[in-house]
């Protein structure tokens, strides 16, 4: 992870995201990647829902929005959820070498292989991000399961 950046304050504007998603009748995951300096280069949401695309993930949102780098050594991923596979990847294909990840208690994703696979990896098990989901799960199941791929 960065060595600059407090990870509560940087979840804080991953969490912004995700509320906005979740008032817009979406998913609510929200991301934003962070530079090495601990600026913020990107933020986004789960857009799959608004957009009608199943590609836009909280953070494949946040890495379009922080556009070209020339490397992304040093930059850090913040997510209010573990990342699933296809975040994982993204993060691995582009050698983003830190994670933040706000919880991982209603959906463990990747985080722990991307530990083993040499990103540095911070769970905060932020209880506003767990409560969060879990208020979006119960009120909308299916769309849960269809989000992570499983049958409801």
């Amino acid at each position: 992870m960065s060595e600059v950046g407090d990870p509560v304050a940087m979840l804080a504007v991953a969490l912004e995201e995700a509320r906005t998603g979740f008032a817009e009748g979406g998913v609510p995951v929200g991301a934003a990647l962070f530079g090495a300096d601990g600026t913020l280069l990107g933020r986004g949401r789960n857009r799959r829902v608004q957009d009608g695309d199943p590609s836009v993930h909280g953070e494949t949102a946040a890495f379009r929005a922080a556009g070209r780098q020339r490397t992304y050594r040093g930059t850090t991923m913040v997510t209010t959820l573990s990342p699933c596979w296809y975040c994982s990847g993204l993060i691995r294909q582009f050698g983003i070498t830190g994670l933040v990840v706000g919880e991982a208690r209603t959906f463990t994703g990747q985080h722990e292989w991307l530990a083993e696979n040499g990103v540095s990896v911070t769970v905060l098990d932020s209880a506003e991000c767990a409560d969060l989901m879990t208020a979006f799960i119960a009120a909308d199941p299916a769309l849960w399961h269809e989000d992570i791929g499983e049958d409801a």
